[in-house]
Formats: C-alpha cells, sequence, structure tokens
C-alpha cells in the first residue's frame, strides 16, 4: 500500500497525516469541507472561538451522518421487502 505524507490545515492549525494514496484527495476535499463550514459558521452565526466553530461542525457532520445511516438502513429494508414479494410471486407462478 502506497502511502503518502500530507498536511491538512484546519481552523489555523496543520495537521500531518500519513493516509494511503488512494484516501489522499478525499481527505484534502473533507479538509476544505471542514474550513468552509468554520468560515460560514462564523460569518453567519457570530461565532467567534474555532473551537466552538468547530464544534458546531462536528454537530452538524455527525447529524448528516446520522441521517445518511438512518435513509441508508430504511433503503436496504425497503429493497429486501421488493426482493421478498417478488420472490414470493416468482414462487407462485412456479406452481
Amino acid at each position: 500500500m502506497d502511502v503518502r505524507r500530507i498536511t491538512i490545515t484546519i481552523a489555523g492549525r496543520s495537521y500531518p497525516l500519513n493516509v494511503p494514496s488512494a484516501e489522499e484527495e478525499t481527505l484534502r476535499k473533507v479538509g476544505k469541507q471542514i474550513e468552509a463550514m468554520i468560515k460560514d459558521f462564523e460569518q453567519n452565526f457570530d461565532v467567534r472561538d474555532k473551537q466552538d466553530a468547530l464544534a458546531m461542525c462536528c454537530l452538524k457532520l455527525g447529524t448528516n451522518a446520522e441521517v445518511a445511516q438512518i435513509n441508508n438502513d430504511k433503503n436496504i429494508k425497503d429493497s429486501t421487502d421488493r426482493l421478498k414479494n417478488i420472490n414470493q410471486f416468482l414462487e407462485e407462478l412456479e406452481k
């Protein structure tokens, strides 16, 4: 596995990371998204403390991840139900 050493800057601090090359682009993109979220919170919610902005980012990202997981679980259940119905239909055709 090819590992690269990169530096991501968030809230004015640099974080050196050793990451698989395949993940580098994703990590850089996420770092930029976090920076944009911090800027948005600072401008739109009068947040002056970077730690408060980071906490708000964590809450927003965590909420987004939880909603995505709930939607994914629902989609899996819906797909499973549809497949069961198709399977039952096919079994009835065989009779």
